[in-house]
C-alpha cells in the first residue's frame, strides 16, 4: 500500500507542475511572439522565424520562473489532496504531513538537479542559437560584439560609412590586451591597421598604448608608431562587460569544468561565481518553495477555497523572491560577499522551513 500511495504522489504532483508549466509555456508563447513579430517585421521572413524563435526562448524563461510554478503547482496539489479527503485518507495508512512533505520536496530538488545537468545543456543550446539568429538581422550594435575561444571582437560603424573591426586577446581589468584594430572602406577593403599592447575602455575615449600603425599608401601600408593615441568608441568597459553578464548561453558543466579559461578570457569573475552559485543553489530554492507550500496548505485538515489559499501564497512568494533579489544586489554592490548573497535566503527559508515543518507534522 506504501508503493501505491508513493506512486500516488509522485504520479500526480508532477502531473500537477507539468499543467503549471504548461500554463505558463503557453502564457509566454503568446506574450513572447508579439515581440518577435514585432522585431521582424521588415525583415522577409515566414511566420515560422519569429515562431520558432519564440518557442525556443520560452523554455528559458520558464527554467527562470520555476521556483515560482513549483510553489503554484505545491500549493494547488496540497490544498487539492485535503479538499477532496486523499490527506486523510493517506494519515489513516500511516502517512504524516512531514512524510508526504519529504515525498513531494525531494521530488522538487531532484527535478532540480535533472534542469541543472540534463536540461540546462539542451535550453543552452536553443538560447545561443536563439541569438546568433536574432543578432543576423539585428542593427543594434549590441549584437556586434562576440567572446569566443580567440577573445574579444567588436564590429562598430564609424564615420564615412566605414566599419571597424577591433580584436583583443583578453580583458583585464579596464584594459584591453594585444588589440588588432582594423579599418575597412564601405566596400570592405582594408584601408588602415593598429596595433597596440594596451587600451584602456573605461570610457568611450579608448587610451592606446605603444601604438604600430599602418595606413595604405597606393598598394603599400606605411607604418607609423606613437606611444600614445586617442579614439572615440561606441564601447566602453560597462557597455562590452554588460553584454557578458548573460549566461544562459553557457551551459552549468561548461562552467565548472573551463571555469579558470573563463576567467583567463576575461570573463569577469564575480559574475561567474554567481551564475554558478545561483545555478548550484536552484535545487535547494525548490525545495524550499515546496516547504512554504506545505507550511502554508498541511496545517489544517478542514476544506478551504484554493484561490484564497493561492492568493496568499502568491504574495507571500513575491516577498520571498524579492528578499532574495534585494540579497542578492547587496552582494552584486559589495556590501556583502556575493556568495553569501545567494546562500543566506536559502539557508533563511530552511530555517523558517524548518520549524514550520515541524508544526506542519503535529496537526
Amino acid at each position: 500500500m506504501n508503493k501505491i500511495i508513493t506512486k500516488y504522489l509522485l504520479k500526480n504532483f508532477l502531473k500537477t507542475i507539468f499543467m503549471w508549466v504548461l500554463i505558463f509555456y503557453c502564457f509566454g508563447i503568446i506574450l513572447s511572439l508579439f515581440e518577435e513579430i514585432e522585431f521582424f517585421k521588415n525583415f522577409d521572413v515566414s511566420f515560422y522565424t519569429p515562431l520558432l524563435l519564440t518557442s525556443i526562448s520560452v523554455p528559458n524563461v520558464i527554467i527562470k520562473i520555476l521556483p515560482f510554478i513549483i510553489f503554484i503547482s505545491s500549493m494547488w496539489f496540497m490544498v487539492k489532496i485535503r479538499n477532496n479527503k486523499d490527506l486523510l485518507t493517506m494519515k489513516t495508512f500511516g502517512y504524516s504531513n512531514i512524510k508526504i512533505f519529504f515525498i513531494l520536496a525531494f521530488t522538487s530538488f531532484f527535478l532540480g538537479f535533472a534542469i541543472l545537468f540534463l536540461f540546462n545543456p539542451v535550453i543552452s543550446t536553443m538560447s545561443k542559437y536563439y541569438e546568433m539568429t536574432k543578432s543576423k538581422y539585428a542593427r543594434d550594435v549590441n549584437h556586434l560584439v562576440s567572446f569566443n575561444k580567440n577573445g574579444l571582437w567588436i564590429k562598430e560603424n564609424i564615420e564615412n560609412k566605414e566599419t571597424r573591426i577591433i580584436t583583443a586577446k583578453k580583458i583585464d581589468g579596464f584594459n584591453l590586451l594585444n588589440v588588432s584594430i582594423f579599418h575597412l572602406d564601405e566596400n570592405f577593403k582594408l584601408k588602415k591597421k593598429i596595433l597596440s599592447k594596451k587600451i584602456n575602455i573605461e570610457n568611450s575615449t579608448w587610451k592606446l598604448n605603444d601604438v604600430k600603425i599602418f595606413k595604405l599608401n597606393e598598394a603599400f601600408f606605411e607604418e607609423e608608431r606613437l606611444e600614445d593615441l586617442s579614439i572615440q568608441s561606441n564601447y566602453d568597459y560597462e557597455k562590452i562587460t554588460s553584454l557578458f553578464k548573460n549566461f544562459d548561453t553557457i551551459p552549468l558543466l561548461d562552467v565548472i569544468i573551463n571555469y579558470e579559461n573563463l576567467v583567463r578570457k576575461g570573463y569577469n569573475k564575480k559574475l561567474l561565481d554567481e551564475n554558478l552559485n545561483s545555478w548550484l543553489s536552484y535545487p535547494f530554492f525548490l525545495f524550499m518553495m515546496t516547504a512554504i507550500a506545505a507550511i502554508l496548505s498541511m496545517h489544517t485538515l478542514k476544506r478551504s477555497d484554493n484561490i484564497k489559499f493561492i492568493i496568499v501564497g502568491i504574495i507571500l512568494c513575491i516577498t520571498v523572491f524579492y528578499l532574495k533579489d534585494l540579497s542578492l544586489a547587496l552582494g552584486q554592490t559589495d556590501r556583502i560577499p556575493i556568495i553569501l548573497s545567494i546562500w543566506s535566503p536559502i539557508i533563511a527559508l530552511g530555517f523558517f522551513s524548518f520549524i514550520g515543518v515541524l508544526q506542519i507534522n503535529e496537526k
